[in-house]
């Protein structure tokens, strides 16, 4: 099993492409966002494949098993996410297979980030830290209209139909959930 994720994960995100594309500028908040993002994703990235590399040598005897990598091995064994890769990851109650078909889905929305530049719509459930990317929504419309940023708040607009190109002012989003709402 471990074979078959090591298999589908991606390379790490390229980091200086990514600064290049995305500076930080006082006038697009979105930039930093998406680089701290990737940053985020690229340390987990690194557990997970460092992690299964080192399974592997264990199970082949090239090194000593270590608790980390039994725990590891028991996870995968029960389907269930290694408290060694929650640790850097976002939060997930999922199954491991779950988990992993998650991940691959949130790493193909910043890939398209970062080579297409942002997109239309912003997949809301695909941050580690969506509170970053809101702030960063608010941000962006204080100091384009120069007003303290403790006076903008959100305003929500629902949509039948996918707009086909970003809004002058916010952001659409897709996947937020609703508790108490009606």
């Amino acid at each position: 099993m471990s074979k078959d994720i090591l298999s589908k994960l991606p390379p790490n995100f390229d980091m200086e492409i990514a600064q290049k594309r995305f500076p930080v500028m006082y006038n697009e908040c979105k930039n930093t966002v998406v680089c701290q993002e990737l940053q985020r994703f690229n340390k987990l990235l690194t557990r997970v494949r460092g992690s299964l590399m080192d399974l592997q040598k264990a199970l082949k005897g090239l090194v000593v098993m270590n608790a980390d990598l039994e725990g590891l091995a028991k996870a995968m064994t029960n389907n269930q996410l290694p408290e060694l890769w929650s640790k850097v990851s976002y939060p997930s109650l999922k199954p491991l297979s779950s988990y992993i078909a998650e991940l691959l889905e949130r790493l193909a929305f910043f890939k398209s980030w970062l080579d297409n530049g942002p997109p239309t719509i912003f997949m809301m459930p695909h941050f580690f830290f969506v509170q970053a990317f809101m702030t960063g929504v608010l941000q962006n419309y204080a100091r384009k209209y120069t007003i303290p940023i403790d006076t903008v708040d959100f305003d929500f607009e629902f949509y039948r139909d996918r707009p086909a190109a970003p809004p002058e002012d916010g952001a659409y989003t897709h996947g937020l959930f609703l508790e108490g709402a009606r």
